[in-house]
């Protein structure tokens, strides 16, 4: 069985982290994803530390199933490659700032005048219209802006970046979608189109409940620590040894966790905690009663108590507990990969798992322009015409001599 995206090529021009995400998956999904890179510096997180023989353990973890292609973009030779990739492409991803896409000549018109069939997506910090669309946008500026900031934290706290990079990977994941839908119209009409999304409203999109809030009483979301905006209990709550996170808030779940968990019949008659609009009032009270009661033992008897009551809950755990939990282990989430430079590393494997074949991992991350000849190759450049724009300088591979790849430390 082939990977759902097999034959599918995609000409990826972005860098960091929304757009690799978004060709990543698409690779790991079976595009040939051809990542279109300057040089010498290449895509801006090949800078990032910690780094084994030069190599960026960031960037391989965000630029798998990827061929890399090191061009000069500003020159007319390296504009003629770029047209001839995009002839051949299903598919282009950029995240230049607005603008720089046109002044390159490698915008959407400009492609489709070669290609009308092309799928082509744009992703921004702040989308290609609008005041701010010329902004330069990252991911904390998408936070602060799109209200996330400030709804995150514990109350009367500073404001707080959520702990991983969201709006970058919720920006890939809309425009991932956005892709897919496209390509299948494509495949009913024939005809490509062009899509865009941005960091601030792929965020916002996600902010459902809150947005419900204000718009059907005025409310502003406002840090919560680990609560939830409506119904209780359902956050974390401190134990003998750490914290645990509850989701005791059907009132059936309710009253199960009085009498069988916590062994506090008499809570759930009580007045202030009688249905879920009581207890979100009264929510102070009541993590003060469940944390007097938690903090007497230990998450994991805890855990098992809840577990056995069928009361969803689990404990929170540091990075590492979460990455050796033997459930993460069992799913496959945590793979090795063999990387021709760094040896073997490790990544998140696929969260999708299905009966037939529908992600795997075929390439490791490569290193600058590793694929810059065989590319070229392809559109039918022979070695002579290869070798002299080498020299021209509008095309780099950081390992032309092969013998000079750095080998694995064992």
């Amino acid at each position: 069985m082939s990977l759902p995206l097999e034959g599918v090529t995609v000409l990826d021009f972005t860098s960091f982290v929304a757009g690799p995400y978004c060709s990543m998956i698409l690779g790991d999904m079976g595009a040939d994803v051809i990542k279109v890179e300057a040089f010498p510096g290449g895509d801006t997180s090949r800078a990032f530390d910690p780094k084994i023989n030069g190599e960026s353990y960031c960037f391989s973890v965000i630029n798998r199933n990827k061929r890399s292609l090191a061009i000069d973009l500003k020159s007319e030779e390296g504009k003629k490659i770029v047209m001839a990739l995009a002839k051949r492409a299903d598919v282009v991803t950029e995240n230049f700032r607005p603008g720089v896409v046109k002044r390159l000549g490698i915008d959407y018109q400009s492609l489709k005048s070669v290609n009308p069939s092309l799928v082509y997506c744009s992703l921004s910090g702040f989308g290609q219209t609008g005041p701010y669309s010329n902004k330069g946008g990252y991911d904390i500026i998408a936070q602060g802006m799109s209200g996330i900031m400030t709804m995150t934290g514990e109350p009367d706290g500073r404001p707080v970046k959520v702990g991983i990079s969201m709006n970058d990977i919720a920006s890939g994941v809309t425009g991932l979608y956005a892709i897919l839908g496209a390509y299948i119209s494509r495949l009913r009409t024939g005809e490509g189109q062009y899509v865009e999304t941005s960091l601030l409203e792929a965020g916002l999109a996600w902010s459902f409940w809150e947005i419900a809030a204000f718009f059907g009483s005025g409310e502003l979301p406002l840090p919560m620590g680990t609560r939830h905006r409506r119904t209780a209990p359902y956050q974390a709550y401190r134990t003998a040894d750490g914290y645990i996170t509850v989701g005791a808030n059907t009132e059936k779940a309710w009253q199960v966790f009085c009498e069988s968990v916590v062994a506090q019949p008499t809570w759930a008659a009580d007045p202030r905690f009688v249905n879920n609009s009581e207890r979100v009032k009264n929510a102070d009270v009541l993590e003060t009663l469940i944390e007097g009661v938690f903090q007497t033992q230990p998450t994991a008897h805890w855990t098992n108590k809840l577990d056995a009551a069928g009361i969803p809950a689990g404990p929170v755990y540091t990075f590492d507990q979460a990455l050796s939990d033997p459930h993460v282990l069992a799913r496959d989430m945590i793979v090795e990969i063999d990387h021709p430079i760094m040896g073997k590393t490790k990544a998140f494997g696929s969260p999708v798992k299905s009966s037939g074949e529908f992600t795997k991992i075929r390439l490791p991350a490569p290193w600058l322009g590793q694929h810059t000849t065989d590319v070229l190759s392809s559109v039918g450049l022979n070695k002579a015409e290869i070798s002299a724009l080498f020299d021209l300088n509008v095309i780099y591979d950081q390992y032309r001599d092969r013998s000079q790849v750095p080998h694995p430390k064992t």
